[in-house]
């Protein structure tokens, strides 16, 4: 759950609810309290102002609490919808546990709240599939919903309800104000966390190291989607990550991505990369082509850090027509697979990494190739990272290995953030401890129709 940019509460709710929920119909200005409640009366529910005012007050309440008054704010107006023990779980940096957001003096403080793994408990299989879960308890039933900023998971929302006949009484009004809620309160909680360090702290199991908090600070949302182009991507080690990171942006007719891996390792490296980063944003914004953009880097690199490099993979798709144009910067080479299998690696004759050029008193030679994608084609790129990982009786994790777990993962149709986790999962498994270095996936899929599969069913 990466920094997003700011944002106020009120309207990034306002306008989520309406968004996700096309039984609403806005009139008026979009963001007005007063219009927001004649679009949520259009709902057709028995009782609409039942569920409107809790919804409203919700909203107008978002706007004036810290990031440590959000599971309060969430439990009170949960308890006006008839839901109680409304509770908060975000997953880790890693995805391997649901840690619990409680307030800082009130209910949940007197009990043990344990956190929740994402492979072993029914809240965790919400997480996974993106689904309602419903889990039995003696209170009544506990539901379990997704919460998602966009396409990006953040953890998951439980309640309790007397009873699953509830869920379906009124043609299941009650789900349908489920998943709102769900939907305003993903929103409160990333909204809140740009203002305090209560919900960071949270996901992190342990102390961060200063390379890692720079990185994590830079990167965007791990998971994007639209129709035309769906977006995943994935970092180890979570809390001690340096040289490795990646990027997008996703405009009109454009998906521009990147991959980086500074020399090194550390905080030097984590710098390195930043910079590389930072120059790669700035060419990107100014609209700069893909050579004016490599040189911008590399200028940037060359100038800042003399005698350091990176490696870097940077891609253009034009969305409506699927050509691809990309530039290996020293790096792997990135893989394309269509029908979840792996075709071949795109080859293009290397541009010296960042840094190195001018060192050598040469000219930046930049290779630009092309390649047409087909509908539903999906392109991998990855750091060495990923390929230096070793099993304790020294097998490596190949490309191919990558590929094969890819593949049976998209073959199970699983969300992509699920399907990035698990694989990260797998590199874990395979190493049988921390990594060495650093590993960096990102998943680029073009008109796949799989979208929304990153959307709560």
């Amino acid at each position: 759950m990466p920094t997003p940019g700011p944002a106020s509460a009120g309207s990034r709710v306002r306008r989520r609810l309406v968004d996700l929920h096309g039984s609403c119909r806005s009139r008026g200005t979009t963001l007005g309290v007063s219009s927001q409640e004649d679009a949520l009366a259009d709902t057709g529910s028995p009782d609409h102002g039942r569920t409107e005012e809790p919804i409203d007050a919700l909203l107008r309440e978002a706007h004036l609490v810290g990031p440590h008054q959000v599971a309060g704010l969430l439990r009170r107006h949960a308890a006006a919808l008839g839901l109680t023990d409304a509770l908060v779980y975000l997953a880790d940096l890693q995805q391997t546990v649901l840690l619990p957001v409680v307030e800082p003096a009130g209910p949940g403080m007197d009990r043990q709240l344990n956190p929740l793994g994402v492979d072993s408990t029914l809240a965790g299989r919400c997480y996974q599939h993106l689904e309602m879960v419903q889990q039995p308890t003696m209170e009544g039933v506990r539901v379990w919903m997704p919460l998602l900023d966009g396409a990006e998971r953040l953890g998951v929302l439980g309640v309790t309800v007397a009873a699953a006949a509830d869920l379906e009484r009124d043609g299941g009004w009650l789900t349908t104000q489920l998943h709102r809620f769900a939907a305003v309160a993903a929103e409160v909680v990333m909204s809140r966390t740009l203002y305090g360090d209560t919900l960071v702290r949270i996901r992190r199991r342990r102390e961060l190291g200063l390379a890692a908090e720079l990185q994590w600070g830079l990167l965007p949302p791990l998971t994007f989607a639209c129709p035309e182009v769906t977006v995943a991507g994935a970092l180890e080690p979570a809390y001690e990550v340096a040289g490795d990171s990646l990027d997008y942006a996703v405009d009109a007719g454009s998906a521009r991505f990147a991959v980086f891996d500074g020399m090194g390792h550390g905080l030097h490296s984590a710098q390195l990369t930043a910079l590389a980063v930072a120059a790669y944003r700035n060419a990107r914004r100014a609209d700069m082509s893909l050579i004016d953009t490599i040189e911008a880097i590399d200028l940037a690199v060359s100038t800042a850090h003399p005698g350091s490099f990176v490696t870097a993979v940077i891609a253009q798709l034009d969305t409506d027509t699927g050509l691809l144009s990309w530039v290996n910067v020293g790096h792997p080479e990135p893989m394309l697979l269509r029908d979840r299998r792996a075709v071949k690696s795109l080859h293009n004759m290397p541009t010296l990494p960042f840094g190195i050029s001018r060192a050598l008193g040469r000219e930046v030679a930049v290779h630009i190739r092309t390649e047409q994608l087909e509908p539903g084609d999906r392109l991998l790129l990855y750091t060495d990272g990923i390929t230096d990982i070793r099993s304790p009786d020294g097998e490596f994790f190949d490309v191919h290995r990558l590929l094969d777990l890819l593949a049976a993962n998209l073959a199970a149709r699983l969300p992509i953030p699920e399907t990035m986790r698990r694989l990260v999962r797998s590199l874990l498994d395979h190493q049988q401890g921390p990594l060495s270095d650093d590993a960096t996936m990102l998943l680029v899929e073009w008109r796949s129709g799989n979208e929304r599969t990153v959307l709560p069913s």
